[in-house]
């Protein structure tokens, strides 16, 4: 029987990663667990995260969304899949030169738009999207209320319109 909980397996390939405001594992691994213990019932999940730099991104942006050029985050949910009693819930894969540049230019600190990047992903991988108006509103109401007990205010305060995150 799996350990109850999320488990989220780190990996960075961007050296950039290390030099960010603060160490980085803590803020993923604390943002993937309270976006999961707040939407989910499941007794064990697993999540891989890989932080990476805005070239792998752009790859895989372009691979698999057919998209190009960087983005700050992609979720790819692993569907049906169980391993060891865990059920995995996908991959998550951050940009380390769009989070930087997306927090200066909204004057967010770096763990804070991370914090939302990953509660972000992590609900996308629980069946949540933004495809819709009421979707994109239960959604960023899900990740305002996570985020404010992670102790990180409300992202979307002082947007006029919604932006795509």
């Amino acid at each position: 029987m799996a350990e109850p909980g999320l488990e989220v397996e780190l990996r960075t390939d961007a050296e950039g990663w290390r030099g960010l405001s603060g160490p980085v594992e803590p803020v993923v691994r604390a943002a993937a667990e309270a976006a999961f213990d707040a939407v989910t019932d499941l007794e064990a999940a697993e999540l891989s995260v890989l932080l990476t730099d805005d070239r792998t991104i752009a790859e895989l942006n372009t691979e698999w969304r057919s998209k190009q050029g960087p983005t700050n985050v992609l979720s790819f949910p692993a569907g049906d899949a169980v391993a060891g009693g865990r059920v995995l819930l996908g991959d998550v894969v951050l940009a380390l030169e769009t989070v930087q540049r997306e927090a200066a230019a909204t004057g967010i600190p770096e763990a804070d738009h991370l914090s939302h990047l990953v509660v972000h992903s992590v609900l996308h991988l629980l069946g949540f999207d933004h495809e819709t108006g009421p979707d994109a509103e239960e959604m960023e109401a899900r990740e305002i209320s996570i985020l404010a007990g992670l102790g990180v205010p409300n992202p979307y305060a002082g947007l006029e319109t919604r932006e795509a995150v």
